[in-house]
């Protein structure tokens, strides 16, 4: 691992772990200004099949309790693409309910939440980038893609051999 990924994930990380016991502290709170985004995902997820309380308080500490858990894996090392995808996935509705700029009147508070709102935007493409980072190996669809070239020039060679192998065949019988 290198220097940049053993600094740079705890870093990461820390926004998440930190922030996450504040909410789970506050989640009565929090689940309040939650409401607007939860009372609109939840109905969706459970008719998807999905088993989704429909309390906001009890989701902000199901969101903050997997925020806290992946930001762990995450600064530890521990399924770090894994980990970075779900704290992204995790940020989106944190982000949503909890800094919506638009709805607010008072320019100063607007100017406070669309900062703030921003800079969350900026840390989940860290956490795209965090979740896309193989650590300097191939990924999937470079080993898929070369794996499928490689049985195609298999074949190739498994192909070429039985031609062979039958005109020595015929040319022994004829």
């Amino acid at each position: 691992m290198t220097l940049s990924r053993l600094i740079a994930r705890p870093m990461l990380a820390s926004l998440f772990v930190v922030g996450s016991v504040n909410a789970l502290r506050n989640a009565e709170a929090l689940g309040a200004k939650a409401a607007s985004v939860t009372d609109r995902i939840a109905p969706t997820l459970r008719k998807a099949g999905v088993p989704v309380p429909s309390d906001p308080a009890t989701l902000v500490r199901i969101n903050a309790g997997t925020q806290v858990a992946a930001g762990l894996m995450l600064a530890t090392g521990r399924a770090p693409r894994l980990s970075s995808a779900v704290l992204a996935g995790s940020m989106i509705p944190t982000t949503l309910a909890g800094h919506a700029f638009w709805k607010e009147s008072d320019p100063e508070k607007r100017k406070r939440e669309m900062s703030a709102f921003f800079e969350n935007t900026s840390v989940l493409g860290g956490l795209l980038i965090a979740a896309g980072d193989t650590n300097g190996k191939p990924g999937l669809a470079w080993r898929a893609g070369r794996a499928a070239k490689d049985a195609r020039r298999e074949a190739r060679h498994l192909a070429a051999t039985a031609r062979r192998e039958a005109a020595l065949a015929k040319a022994k019988v004829s």
